[in-house]
């Protein structure tokens, strides 16, 4: 068997609807179907889905802070260049959206900030100019913090 690319990630969430705007409005994702206060999926246009949302209703139990197993973040590409994600970060702020880090990974350069349940996402660009197809141990690289 061979991983071709990874297909999607499936979220559960407290309140679909809370949730459904922040992705859709905030993040911008395409919203590719819905099932009010049930589900919703995302679709960047790659493929039908790249997120699906489930709603799991306000009782649920949260995400358990500190060291834990299960995933830690997943990313999203949001452009080319550093303006674009100067471009996300002054979306974000618009949207009372706190960024909870920014980071120059050398290949590419990361914002990091948490959905309405405390799933950690990094919006990114891949740095220009940067081979690390050819210098795979770049995607190793100590991080730094990033100055946009």
């Amino acid at each position: 068997m061979k991983i071709k690319e990874l297909g999607h990630v499936v979220l559960y969430v407290r309140d679909i609807e809370r949730s459904r705007a922040f992705y859709r409005d905030v993040l911008g994702f395409r919203e590719v179907f819905a099932v009010p206060s049930r589900m919703a999926a995302y679709s960047s246009g790659r493929t039908h889905h790249e997120l699906l949302l489930i709603g799991v209703g306000a009782d649920a139990e949260p995400i358990p802070a500190g060291r834990r197993v299960g995933m830690y973040h997943f990313g999203l590409k949001v452009g080319d260049s550093d303006d674009e994600l100067r471009e996300a970060a002054a979306r974000l702020r618009e949207a009372g959206t706190e960024i909870a880090g920014a980071t120059d990974h050398g290949v590419t350069h990361s914002l990091y900030l948490a959905d309405p349940d405390g799933n950690e996402i990094e919006l990114y660009i891949d740095v220009p100019g940067v081979d690390w197809k050819t210098n795979p141990s770049m995607v190793g690289a100590p991080p730094r913090p990033l100055r946009l």
